[in-house]
């Protein structure tokens, strides 16, 4: 009899396995994407939709999640030695070694392959090239140039984040119109302040990273003041859906509320400042955004 081999790896669970490469794709972010893409749909078709319509919905949708996972586990790949020195991201499969670059960027070309046909085929070629466009924006130019060398990384990338209605709008209509646009101009608002609120109470984390975050090149009482500052252009942006009759009076009363709650936390964080607070205001920043679409959902259908 001989001794087995005990310095190999050992052979990881199926099951665990699957739990790694779904944690590359960030399901909550992804969530998030879906449910603006989908609200983009839904605008862009006046009254309820057919059975057709909402097909195409449910293949547009999961065409948008598997290249928006794509990204985010390339994203994973790059970021992977970063990630491992910071706490909120020590956990990634990356991070930890449990899956390969080899692995994880073979998962990262399989599902932006099929969810680029899906889009294709399916859906239509605009709506494609533009999520494929996202996909190089996020992984490529916001992850391996901007994000390690400015402290605008995220206010320059984040129109990639807020292609999602602009991609919904698109995939019903096979055009974008200004309306998907002022959908766009609102989460490309939303996504400074609200990633800037993280980053001031992770602030440690992004100094032993190397990252440049603007809490660690400009200081704590710089990134408040625009923060309070980006949250009042939002509140603006946030009336254009009513300015521009796309919405009624549902919608304005709720933007209304959710604008001011989100300047009174952003006015608290400038002036008086703790870890505790940044927190709220992060957490108060996807209530925002959350309920800022549903309600233009609700609106729709009302009107």
């Amino acid at each position: 009899m001989t001794t087995p081999d005990t310095s190999a790896a050992p052979v990881m669970p199926l099951p665990s396995t699957w739990r790694q490469f779904n944690a590359l794709t960030k399901p909550r972010v992804i969530q998030l994407i879906v449910f603006c893409a989908l609200i983009g749909m839904v605008l862009a078709v006046p009254g309820l939709p057919n059975l057709g319509q909402l097909g195409l919905m449910a293949v547009a949708c999961f065409g948008i999640w598997l290249v928006a996972g794509a990204a985010a586990a390339f994203n994973c790949v790059v970021e992977q030695h970063i990630d491992a020195k910071m706490k909120r991201t020590a956990w990634r499969p990356t991070a930890k070694g449990q899956l390969s670059n080899t692995q994880t960027l073979t998962f990262s070309a399989v599902l932006c392959a099929i969810g680029s046909a899906i889009l294709y085929v399916w859906v239509n070629p605009l709506t494609m090239w533009l999520t494929f466009a996202t996909f190089v924006g996020y992984a490529v130019i916001y992850t391996v140039i901007l994000k390690p060398l400015t402290p605008q990384n995220i206010v320059i990338g984040g129109a990639s984040g807020a292609m999602p209605p602009v991609l919904g709008w698109t995939a019903m209509t096979n055009m974008v119109a200004p309306e998907a646009l002022i959908l766009f101009l609102i989460i490309f608002l939303w996504t400074p302040p609200h990633f800037w609120a993280l980053a001031l109470y992770r602030v440690e984390d992004y100094r032993k990273s190397g990252l440049p975050m603007l809490p660690v090149t400009h200081g704590s009482e710089f990134t408040r003041l625009n923060i309070l500052l980006y949250t009042f252009i939002l509140f603006a942006a946030c009336l254009l859906p009513f300015v521009m009759r796309m919405s009624g009076w549902l919608y304005l009363v709720v933007a209304i509320a959710l604008s001011i709650g989100f300047c009174a936390y952003a006015w608290a964080l400038w002036r008086n400042y703790s870890d505790a607070l940044a927190r709220k205001t992060f957490r108060f920043s996807l209530i925002h955004l959350s309920l800022l679409f549903a309600a233009l959902l609700v609106d729709h259908y009302l009107v």
